[in-house]
């Protein structure tokens, strides 16, 4: 199973132990799935973790550990397509890696953009919670 974590999640991931985001991401060093990931991206994790609201709860340390990782174990993509498809621009590239990496999911918090185009490509988009429960790693209340 092919899998695009946004950006948010996978930050989400390091900020808050025990949630969804959190899981997943344990979940896939653990090989649970095959995590896609972009040169784009891995800018865009350096880039938001600076964001002063993030900087009291994210040590840089740990961003350069999350990056580093995914260069070494994700599934790089150096290229993307150029798209036009999300209402917020600024999303087209998480989107483009997803159609890229032939993803079967793209996993994301989104609701106001991302989670209402439901699917792009391959790639259903669906909420952390709601993958979580695909993996059978966080039962439904």
């Amino acid at each position: 199973m092919r899998v695009v974590l946004d950006t948010g999640i996978l930050l989400a991931a390091l900020i808050t132990s025990g949630t969804p985001p959190d899981l997943i991401y344990r979940a896939w060093r653990k090989k649970a799935f095959e995590l896609i990931t972009s040169e784009w991206q891995l800018g865009e994790l350096r880039r938001v973790s600076r964001y002063p609201k993030l900087r009291k709860y994210l040590k840089p340390a740990e961003v350069g550990t999350l990056v580093n990782g995914l260069r070494r174990q994700a599934t790089l993509l150096h290229e993307l397509p150029k798209l036009d498809i999300s209402p917020d621009p600024d999303d087209n590239p998480i989107l483009a890696t997803a159609i890229a990496g032939l993803a079967d999911y793209l996993v994301t918090g989104d609701k106001r953009d991302l989670l209402s185009l439901q699917k792009v490509e391959t790639a259903q988009i669906i909420t952390a919670r709601a993958f979580a429960d695909r993996l059978g790693l966080y039962s439904a209340d």
